[in-house]
């Protein structure tokens, strides 16, 4: 019977899983960087006061994905082709669940529905990516050659879980208490 911990092993010990593993979440969080800059620069100016926290938090995506290249990079290994069925972000689009790419390349403010569109969906998806950063690190912290990144993503996105979820609840207050309710549950409920 497989544990996270003795999977978790298997993918260090396998040159070809650790490449994949490391390249998907290179990818996942390069994506998030490029994101969260764009949501940063193009927020309203009634939710301007966010763009610190989101530039960021978008800062922060781009250090975890230089964080796993390095990763390659110290086992002799280069970043392998993500296959689509792992592009979570994308996945999810496809259900409509976030905000659309195409909504962020446009040069256009986002409107505030798009702003707590953003906020619930990075609420769960954090969540999500917490649990799974502190159970690496219960397992992997000490970890000689990922322990010192396990442990320091896993701040970052227990921070990121922590200004999302303010930010909702300061929403909330403000009278969108329904819209966030509903938007969480539509995220929360994606089975990917």
């Amino acid at each position: 019977m497989f544990s996270a911990r003795s999977l978790f092993q298997e993918i260090v010990d396998n040159d070809d899983s650790y490449r994949l593993f490391c390249s998907i979440a290179a990818s996942g969080e390069a994506q998030g960087g490029w994101e969260n800059g764009r949501i940063a620069a193009l927020l309203p100016a009634s939710q301007r006061e966010l763009a610190p926290k989101v530039a960021r938090h978008g800062a922060d995506e781009d250090k975890h994905g230089r964080i796993f290249r390095a990763l390659l990079r110290r086992r002799g290994l280069t970043p392998t082709d993500v296959p689509a069925a792992t592009d979570y972000t994308m996945l999810l689009e496809r259900q409509g669940i976030g905000l659309a790419h195409a909504t962020l390349r446009r040069d256009q403010a986002l409107t505030e529905r798009d702003v707590i569109t953003y906020l619930a969906h990075s609420r769960v998806t954090e969540q999500r990516a917490a649990e799974q950063m502190l159970l690496l690190q219960k397992h992997f912290g000490d970890h000689p050659e990922v322990g010192r990144a396990v442990r320091m993503i896993c701040r970052d996105e227990e921070n990121h879980l922590a200004y999302c979820h303010e930010e909702l609840l300061r929403l909330a207050r403000a009278g969108h208490g329904r819209t966030i309710q509903h938007l969480l549950q539509e995220c929360a409920s994606v089975g990917l």
